[in-house]
């Protein structure tokens, strides 16, 4: 059984993401979700790249078929003008509407809390140590980042110097580090 268990995954994967007949490829549903939920530090096509485990080159492509199809837009970067940042658009945030991963998260949120929360931790320790294992990065949300100061009603990100809001504080984020666990 231990050794279908990365069938099983995969294959919920790709299960929840063909459920729906649209016009977007699941790679371009994994782009326009994952703009969608970075943070303003991370909404870069290299960040994406690293989120997707694929190349930057391939990554670029993907955004620019989300551009040209009016779901992603691209602005200059404030710091970096060598940069872009990407969002979503009207019609983007429409499409994701239509996100095939809503009946997934529909099954998963009618499981019991507690089978929930255990799922989360689980499958947080494979990225975790799948990530470790091949050196990549691994994506979180600022709440959870080891780089992040919580003191009272403010935050304050250490990697990237700079305040952070509370929509900050839920969005995944390329500089993301597992804050240690608490006993």
């Amino acid at each position: 059984m231990r050794d279908d268990l990365a069938d099983l995954l995969v294959h919920l994967a790709r299960l929840a993401q063909n459920a729906a007949q649209t016009d977007l490829t699941a790679a371009q549903w994994t782009a326009l979700r994952y703009f969608a939920r970075a943070n303003r530090f991370s909404r870069t096509p290299s960040a994406f790249s690293e989120f997707h485990a694929t190349t930057r080159g391939t990554a670029s492509q993907t955004v620019k078929s989300l551009v040209t199809l009016g779901l992603l837009a691209r602005e200059a970067h404030e710091g970096d003008a060598r940069s872009t940042l990407i969002t979503v658009t009207a019609a983007g945030h429409d499409m994701l509407l239509q996100d095939p991963m809503a009946d997934l998260r529909l099954v998963l949120a009618r499981m019991p809390d507690t089978d929930q929360q255990r799922l989360a931790q689980v499958l947080h320790r494979a990225i975790a140590a799948l990530a470790d294992q091949r050196a990549t990065p691994i994506f979180g949300t600022c709440a959870d980042c080891s780089h992040c100061d919580k003191d009272g009603g403010a935050a304050y990100c250490h990697c990237t110097q700079t305040s952070l809001s509370l929509p900050d504080m839920g969005a995944l984020c390329v500089d993301f580090r597992p804050a240690p666990s608490k006993p």
